[in-house]
Formats: structure tokens, sequence, C-alpha cells
């Protein structure tokens, strides 16, 4: 009897344990999927830093519209200044390494892009057969390349690429040209503006950042 008893408790313990094991598991798996909010406490930092950002989005804004603007017509220069600013915001990260580390991410990313739609542009038309067979190619060769977290960037830069294309057909092949120095430029003042706050940030105000 006292056995019986015994195992009948052993097995309590065992199901209210398991329980408690699959609860903990569901609560990491929720946390896993929908990140707990840090403390939303404003600093200084966050303001400048949004300050910064704005400024490098303009900046970018200014040069690639007036750039673009002597050699196409309205709606690429438009197209150019957003898609510059987009690169731009991609790569402004909280720390100066991570806002450097981004800007080659995308550079990569870009230029597999670049490569594969500028050949596919001087040979072809425009097709949404081809547009999801350019972004089939690009996962694989970002895979291969080893930089699968990119592989969302090349394909929504191909996207934009062929898309476009598909709405200027008569110039369809200077679209990944085009698309390519809105990148650079929006990279490199992206990350040179990241920087430049940082440093005076610290100088001016004596605040360690990254």
């Amino acid at each position: 009897m006292r056995s019986s008893t015994q195992q009948k408790w052993s097995a309590m313990d065992s199901r209210e344990a398991e329980d408690r094991s699959l609860q903990s598991e569901s609560v990491r798996s929720r946390n896993e999927i929908i990140p707990e909010v840090k403390n939303p406490r404003l600093s200084l930092w966050d303001v400048v830093y949004a300050l910064n950002m704005a400024i490098a989005c303009l900046i970018t804004y200014w040069i690639m519209t007036h750039t673009l603007s002597r050699f196409v017509d309205e709606p690429s220069d438009f197209l150019g200044g957003m898609w510059a600013v987009v690169a731009t915001v991609f790569v402004f990260r909280e720390s100066r390494l991570r806002s450097l580390s981004a800007g080659i991410a995308r550079l990569i990313a870009t230029c597999v892009s670049f490569a594969l739609c500028l050949l596919y542009l001087s040979f072809f038309p425009f097709t949404p057969v081809g547009m999801a067979a350019l972004i089939a190619i690009g996962s694989v060769a970002m895979a291969l390349l080893g930089r699968r977290d990119d592989i969302v960037t090349a394909g929504i830069t191909t996207a934009v690429v062929m898309v476009v294309a598909a709405m200027s057909p008569a110039n369809a092949f200077q679209q990944p040209l085009l698309r390519l120095a809105d990148t650079l430029v929006g990279i490199a003042v992206g990350v040179a503006c990241k920087w430049v706050g940082s440093f005076l940030f610290y100088k001016f105000l004596g605040e360690q950042v990254s």
C-alpha cells in the first residue's frame, strides 16, 4: 500500500515537473519571437542619434537629386534620392562598427543583385518569372558567399531594380547602374555621418559612445 502511494506521488511530481518544463519552454519561445521591450527612457544620445540620421538622409537626398537631375528624368531622379536615403537609414546603427558592418553587408548584397540584373536586362526584357528567377539565383549566391543574413537585402534590391526596369523599358539596362550609384552614395554618407556624429558627441559632451 505504501509503495503504491509513493508511486502515485512520484508520478504526480513527474507530471508537475514536466508541466513546468513545458511552460518554461513556451515562455522562452515567446521571448524569442517577441523580444522584451527595454526601458523606453529617452537619453540625450537618442536625440542626437535621431538628428544625426535625419541630417544624413537630407544630405544623401540632396546629393542624389541634384546629381541625377542632369542625366535622368524627374521620376528617376526622385527614385534615386529615395533609394539612396533607404541605404543611409539601413547602415545607421547604434555603434560605429555595426554601422560599418551594415554598410559592407549592404554593398555586397547590392553588388550581387547589380551583377545579376545587369546581365539579365542586357539580353532580356522584364518578366515576373525572370524577376523570381533572379531572386532565387541571388539567394543561392549569397548563401554560397556565407552571407545568409543578407539574402533579404539582395532580394529586395533585385525586386526594386526589375520593377523599375519594367516601368522604363527603354532604359532598363541603366537601372542596375543607377541603383548601385544610389546605394554607394547612401552607404558612404550614412557611415560618415554616423562616425562624425559619434566623435562630436564624445568631444563636446565627454560621453563615450560606440
